[in-house]
């Protein structure tokens, strides 16, 4: 893949393949019979896909940083470094009847789920045309299963294991999968939901993205004991990864879809990753002063595109094969962030900002027209 000097973390813009970490790569699915079956599935075809998604998610994320440097927005949360956790988990799910909460820094699954791959940058510029119409960079859309996020970490796993249910009762075959931060295991919100989703049995599936740091926080100071020992407490099984391994994240979500559909309860996934930048693109100074400088070396050996790059050219993909792709996300991501630019001349409507989706006795609406009668 291209590196951008400018827009890249230090550690990537000159970045071989280790070859030990390329030789670990394989290993963590020839070691396993049944991950490396789900691989075996995926075929030329599937691996590519793969590769494409992890593109598209680390140029979008670029081209964020691009407009944040020249003043186009004014900070974007980024998901650097934890592509391979999106990618390799949504590349299970079941487009046309699965649902997924994601995370601001999951915001690769949306167009993996069917979503115009512009929205990813219209819920930036609160457009009109944005999925929410202006008010919310948080980017979702029922139409396609993505139940828009919210700022406050946790919620997700309360609404997913409500999903589940339902899905459950009514007997459908569908799963429902969110992704929580190392810092949101913590909260009231999450542990509810697992309790809830472990005692009804329900079809969810929890990616626990353990990317090391919660806001400026690490991991080691917020969260006593390890996370893998987590599901235990709660009687939900759970499957650990290699967060920078695509297919070993896959493999991982696939058997744990598999035990959904089969009636056995949830799932946890710990995938183990690291954020190489800030919480967002306005504190990337603390970011590097929470952590060591080796600590992002060794993080930045494992870049979850370049590994899979090595991989797939170990695996005799040949390398006009990966250019081709390359070439083809790069112009993707370009015309999506031109549509997106383009749009800023239809803002949105106040009417539709403020009443859009707010029934007509709602409190909202009673107490603004209320507040423009007393200016009035």
């Amino acid at each position: 893949m291209k590196r951008y000097p400018y827009l890249d973390p230090p550690e990537y813009v000159d970045w071989t393949p280790d070859p030990e970490l390329v030789r670990e790569y394989r290993r963590r699915l020839v070691d396993d019979p049944a991950r490396s079956a789900c691989v075996e599935r995926l075929g030329r075809a599937g691996l590519l896909g793969l590769y494409r998604d992890l593109l598209l998610t680390r140029l979008q994320d670029i081209e964020l940083k691009r407009w944040v440097r020249q003043g186009k927005i004014s900070k974007a949360w980024l998901g650097t470094g934890e592509e391979a956790v999106t990618v390799g988990a949504a590349a299970v799910l079941d487009r046309d009847a699965d649902v997924v909460s994601p995370m601001i820094r999951n915001a690769g699954v949306c167009q993996m789920m069917g979503m115009p791959l512009e929205h990813g940058f219209t819920g930036y510029l609160a457009t009109a045309d944005s999925p929410s119409g202006g008010r919310d960079l948080h980017v979702g859309d029922l139409r396609h299963g993505v139940v828009q996020p919210i700022s406050h970490m946790g919620t997700s796993v309360t609404i997913v294991a409500g999903a589940a249910l339902a899905f459950r009762s009514r007997g459908e075959a569908r799963v429902a999968l969110t992704w929580i931060g190392d810092g949101a295991t913590r909260t009231a919100a999450c542990h509810e939901g697992l309790v809830f989703a472990a005692r009804l049995r329900v079809p969810a599936i929890f990616v626990v993205q353990n990317n090391q740091v919660a806001l400026g926080t690490r991991a080691d100071r917020h969260t006593p004991g390890k996370l893998e020992e987590m599901p235990a407490a709660y009687g939900i099984a759970a499957h650990a990864c290699d967060g920078n391994n695509v297919l070993d994240v896959y493999a991982a979500t696939a058997l744990a879809r598999k035990r959904c559909l089969a009636g056995r309860g949830p799932a946890v996934i710990v995938a183990e990753t690291f954020r190489m930048g800030g919480h967002a693109t306005h504190d990337e100074q603390e970011a590097r002063q929470t952590f060591s400088d080796r600590r992002f070396r060794e993080w930045g050996r494992r870049d979850p595109v370049g590994l899979f790059e090595a991989y797939l050219a170990a695996e005799g993909v040949p390398a006009q094969t990966l250019e081709k792709v390359e070439t083809e996300a790069v112009l993707a991501v370009s015309e999506a962030a031109e549509r997106a630019l383009a749009s800023r001349e239809r803002p949105p409507e106040p009417e539709h900002a403020l009443y859009k989706g707010v029934s007509e006795g709602g409190v909202l609406h009673w107490l603004v027209r209320r507040a423009e009668a007393t200016a009035g």
